[in-house]
């Protein structure tokens, strides 16, 4: 086997790790070095930065317990016991209780919404209440305008209708008093010549009785 070959059946299984398992987090509770170099030293010079538990980092590749990482635009080493594919379970319990909270404070919100908008509601029915009243009244202010257009269209066909009997009774009074004084002039002239046929008479009588006196005082 030539040395090509072993060579890449040696990093086969650097490269399905590096492909499986693309990014790591930090597990220990403490914060973890990254270096410059994948091995420890006493030169400051060789640490990067301290990285926090629960910090994801994208893994660039693997050696003698080492691993290449980059967190956002660094790059370095750590040790791979350190780092896990699974996020640590004090980090998923830090990122629930952060959910948890703004579930809560989202909750409080809502029920802040919920109270206000109970409070318009309550607003609401009360305007609508007001407002069932003063359409109640104007309906009854309607009904009784109605009512009194309709009385006074009643009234004035009775006005009319009453006007109609006045003018008939008054020409009926007109045409029974001409008749009546008619009637009186008749009267009158009817014992206006009565009384000349009693006088006529009784002057004849009185001239009768006159001349037979006369004639028996003769005989």
């Amino acid at each position: 086997m030539t040395l090509k070959n072993t060579l890449f059946i040696a990093f086969l299984p650097l490269s399905a790790i590096v492909c499986a398992e693309s990014f790591v987090y930090v597990t220990d509770i403490v914060p973890i070095p990254m270096r410059s170099e994948n091995k420890i030293q006493n030169d400051p010079s060789n640490l990067i930065k301290m990285l926090d538990s629960g910090t994801k980092l994208e893994i660039l590749a693997t050696e003698n317990g080492w691993t290449k990482v980059k967190f956002e635009n660094t790059t370095g080493w750590m040790i791979s016991r350190y780092l896990t594919s699974n996020i640590p379970a004090r980090v998923q319990l830090e990122r629930l209780k952060r959910r948890s909270n703004s579930n809560q404070l989202s909750l409080s919100k809502q029920n802040e919404k919920n109270l206000i908008l109970e409070d318009n509601v309550s607003e609401l029915k009360k305007e609508n209440s007001v407002l069932s009243i003063q359409v109640g009244k104007l309906e009854s202010e309607k009904k009784h305008i109605q009512d009194t257009y309709r009385d006074s269209l009643k009234l004035e066909h009775d006005n009319k209708s009453l006007r109609a009997q006045a003018l008939q009774l008054t020409t009926e009074l007109q045409l029974s008093q001409n008749n009546s004084t008619i009637n009186q002039d008749s009267s009158a002239r009817n014992w206006f010549i009565v009384g000349a046929l009693v006088l006529f008479f009784g002057f004849m009588m009185g001239f009768v009785f006159h001349k037979r006196t006369n004639n028996n005082r003769r005989f």
